[in-house]
């Protein structure tokens, strides 16, 4: 990410800042639009995972200039969300939402280049995360034994 494209992030974001309650339902609304499967990996309440959301962007973008200092916290999110069923794969409807969000919520703020700087930034921590879970050994699954004393007295 250049200089630039830090700076794009962090002023546009400043204008998500007060609707971000509506942006989270946009963005929420949007990903479970887009992809239904990933609906029963929140809870039913979003309330306190809508607060999350937008808590996590805007630590994320507020340090977009000293990217270090969050890419730890980046790669234990990465790995945190394996344990929750969250795969490869389901990143990229998260960031089409999140464009998506934007769009709508900045209108015509919502620049090509503004929607460049989200996009680079969006697929650089997804690599952090990817990454990092991609680290994560699962745990062995349970393997039922078949034998009517091996259950018993297994």
């Amino acid at each position: 990410m250049t200089p630039e494209q830090v700076k794009l992030v962090q002023s546009s974001f400043k204008q998500v800042e007060p609707i971000a309650d509506q942006a989270a339902d946009l963005f929420y609304g949007r990903l479970f639009e887009i992809a239904p499967q990933v609906r029963p990996l929140f809870p039913n309440d979003m309330s306190e995972q809508k607060t999350k959301l937008m808590s996590m962007i805007g630590t994320a973008v507020n340090n977009l200039h000293q990217v270090e200092k969050i890419i730890p916290a980046v790669q234990e999110l990465g790995r945190k969300h394996v344990g929750y069923g969250v795969t490869t794969e389901q990143y990229k409807p998260v960031g089409e939402a999140l464009i998506w969000t934007l769009e709508k919520g900045l209108g015509d703020a919502f620049t090509p280049d503004v929607k460049e700087a989200w996009v680079t930034t969006y697929q650089t921590l997804e690599k952090v995360m990817t990454d990092a879970a991609s680290e994560v050994v699962p745990a062995p699954a349970f393997k039922e034994k078949k034998g009517l004393l091996a259950r018993m007295f297994g």
